[in-house]
């Protein structure tokens, strides 16, 4: 696919303009909402009820203030801009709604979906997501090129983008709120699936912060690198392990790396400490 230089810098400084209502030549015209569908391209996937229904009330007190912006499609028109005033529109039952109608193409479609979505609505971690890189797989850019577009840093840009790669079930938490986008990128740390949504749920059940969950996953992660290095470990080093347990009463570890090495023996008190060592001289 060919890189479409130059139309995203150009839209994102347009915007204002675009979408600030009627200008001059422009006709506001009442169009039926019965003619009017959602935005194909629309990135929001959730749209918050209760604001709906606050919108919903402004609306029918004061009338829509700014008409919707449309374009004209074969079977009606699509939203480019101003889904929420159409939604709620539609819950008071009304049969038309002021609009501006303009010519854009497919991609000048999407993108300005996108980035009206990204600069004016509060879109949730994952639908922000999925909005970078629909812009990135639309017009075959870089996250570099997204994130000079849209005047954020590189990394935040890569930060977002690796929700993408959450299980299904911990992006449905984040969709419904439960976690926090912070919340998923700390679960990405655990590379195994099921050990994920398992900590998903524990800190959902724990109402754990961000740091406390950074703690808990450190945790599981210390285990895993421990339970890999024992698996690693030769079998005479296990077997000599369990004869110093039970030898000496206590906990023993050996570790060996390289040629070289470290026997640690586990002690809780004073009186433990001095029996180890009368049993280390005796022998």
């Amino acid at each position: 696919m060919a890189r479409q230089k130059g139309l995203g810098k150009s839209l994102g400084k347009g915007l204002d303009a675009i979408f600030s209502g009627n200008r001059e030549g422009e006709a506001v015209i009442e169009l039926k909402i019965s003619e009017i569908r959602r935005n194909p391209y629309q990135p929001r996937v959730e749209f918050n009820e209760e604001k709906l229904k606050e919108l919903a009330e402004s609306i029918e007190n004061h009338g829509v203030i700014q008409p919707i912006i449309v374009r004209k499609s074969v079977k009606g028109y699509d939203i480019v801009a101003g889904e929420r005033r159409y939604r709620a529109s539609r819950l008071l039952n009304r049969e038309t709604i002021p609009a501006i109608i303009k010519e854009m193409t497919d991609t000048e479609m999407m993108e300005l979906a996108i980035i009206e979505n990204l600069q004016r609505e509060n879109l949730n971690p994952l639908e922000e997501a999925l909005s970078y890189r629909q812009l990135m797989t639309t017009l075959n850019i870089t996250q570099n090129e997204v994130a000079q577009r849209l005047g954020k840093s590189r990394p935040y840009i890569a930060n977002m983008l690796r929700l993408l790669n959450l299980p299904q079930a911990i992006r449905q938490m984040i969709n419904e709120d439960a976690l926090s986008g912070a919340h998923g990128r700390t679960l990405l740390g655990l590379k195994d699936p099921i050990q994920m949504e398992d900590a998903a749920k524990h800190a959902m059940a724990e109402e754990m912060s961000v740091r406390a969950l950074e703690a808990y996953v450190k945790s599981l992660q210390d285990v895993t690198v421990s339970r890999k290095q024992k698996q690693s470990r030769p079998a005479f080093i296990e077997r000599h392990e369990a004869m110093l347990k039970e030898r000496f009463g206590t906990t023993v570890e050996i570790r060996k790396k390289r040629k070289k090495g470290t026997i640690s023996f586990e002690f809780r008190s004073e009186e433990e400490y001095k029996r180890i060592m009368s049993l280390l001289e005796n022998e």
